[in-house]
């Protein structure tokens, strides 16, 4: 399973989630082969321990999480401001200058390496990969058998993966340049341009709006490549999923209607429950409001919950959290509003529902019949005329008279 981890990470580089962190990475391309590698690496394994503390709902660890990405920002902010001119950031305060200074080699004969350290941790707050197929398999694992030795070892292998495919970005792009570097007059420029696209990126972050950006990218045909991955090492898959599997499992989506018991709340409806639900075809959506592929397929959902509502069909949207912010109520609250989803959703913040269904995706629909029987099930983006079908005909289903 190491190995399908490290080779999951090896394809977020293809991944738009990658898209908002690029810019902090590529900016100190010119620092030395050991402060790139030392930022990569602080990145990785701050990625692991931030992904290891999400299974864990503690309060403080959630505000705590919070908090870093706020710091991380700021970090970051300072460092495009050494970048761009000493004298704009001497205007906002000395204390925050010499701090961007130290974070930025080039403004130093020598820079040690904890500013490299602190770059790469500053990244790896910020940094949430698109939960793919192999990283869904490890953060089930890990919420399923809590913070571990063996969950966070496969999120570094994860993370690890992900600074190699960045590395050879950056060295590759780095030589580019290295090449180009007679020919430009204007490196004072390109080092102020990186500045503005390090301070744009942060600001972006920091207002939400690299998630609207993310929702117009699609990273289906990633998904793609890391199911063939699964699919390719079986041995090794079936032994990691046998030890997470729940005791009562649903068999390649068939079987009768798990158990919707176990979410901390419910919004926009009562409690539902499987026997409640008999009479009705129902679609339930696992799903986060920061996941970009559970964004994509958002707009299929709220329109098949709205066209099918009249005919009898059932949507139920359970958020279940990838990572700490997103198990605050409040949060998922808003974004259920903001977002226009008015079809009940279950809070399984302790993947109560989750493991009930045996589920390892985010997203992934699960139809049910009239009858209470799963009769299809579908994981991550794509097939949606597929999809819409199926409701249509388990519908049908439902109205013809009984033999």
């Amino acid at each position: 399973m190491y190995l399908i981890a490290f080779l999951g990470g090896l394809l977020t580089v293809l991944s738009p989630c990658i898209l908002p962190v690029v810019p902090f990475l590529f900016a100190g391309a010119q620092r030395s082969r050991t402060s790139i590698l030392l930022t990569l690496g602080g990145m990785a394994l701050t990625f692991a321990l931030i992904s290891s503390l999400a299974v864990v709902s503690s309060e403080w660890v959630i505000q705590a999480s919070n908090s870093g990405r706020y710091v991380a920002l700021i970090v970051m902010s300072v460092f495009a401001l050494s970048l761009i001119s000493a004298r704009v950031g001497d205007w906002l305060t000395r204390p925050l200058v010499m701090l961007g200074n130290r974070l930025d080699p080039d403004s130093r004969k020598k820079a040690g390496p904890m500013a490299s350290i602190m770059l790469g941790v500053a990244t790896g707050l910020l940094w949430a990969p698109c939960a793919g197929p192999i990283l869904g398999v490890i953060l089930t694992g890990a919420m399923l058998q809590g913070a571990n030795a063996q969950t966070s070892l496969l999120l570094l292998a994860y993370g690890v993966g992900s600074a190699l495919s960045l590395g050879t970005l950056i060295f590759t792009g780095r030589g580019l340049v290295n090449r180009l570097k007679p020919s430009i007059p204007f490196t004072g420029w390109l080092r102020r341009g990186a500045g503005v696209a390090v301070l744009a990126t942060a600001a972006v972050i920091a207002t939400g709006f690299d998630k609207t950006l993310l929702a117009k990218t699609s990273s289906e045909g990633v998904a793609s490549v890391e199911k063939n991955v699964l699919e390719n090492v079986p041995k090794v898959l079936d032994y990691f999923i046998s030890k997470v599997r729940a005791d009562s499992p649903m068999e390649q989506g068939k079987g009768p209607m798990p158990s919707l018991s176990g979410a901390v709340q419910w919004l926009n409806s009562p409690e539902l429950s499987a026997e409640s639900l008999r009479g009705k075809v129902v679609l339930v959506d696992f799903w986060t409001y920061d996941c970009i592929n559970c964004q994509h397929t958002l707009p299929y959902v709220k329109d098949w919950a709205k066209k099918y509502e009249k005919d009898g069909l059932v949507v139920i949207g359970v958020h279940t959290p990838e990572y700490g912010y997103e198990r605050i109520i409040d949060n998922v609250r808003d974004q259920v509003k903001k977002l226009g989803i008015t079809y009940p959703v279950a809070i399984d913040n302790n993947y109560a529902i989750w493991r009930n269904f045996d589920n390892q995706y985010w997203p992934a629909h699960y139809l049910i019949d009239a009858k209470g029987q799963v009769r299809y099930s579908h994981f991550g983006e794509g097939r949606y005329e597929a999809q819409e079908q199926m409701i249509q005909q388990l519908l049908q289903e439902a109205k013809a008279p009984a033999a």
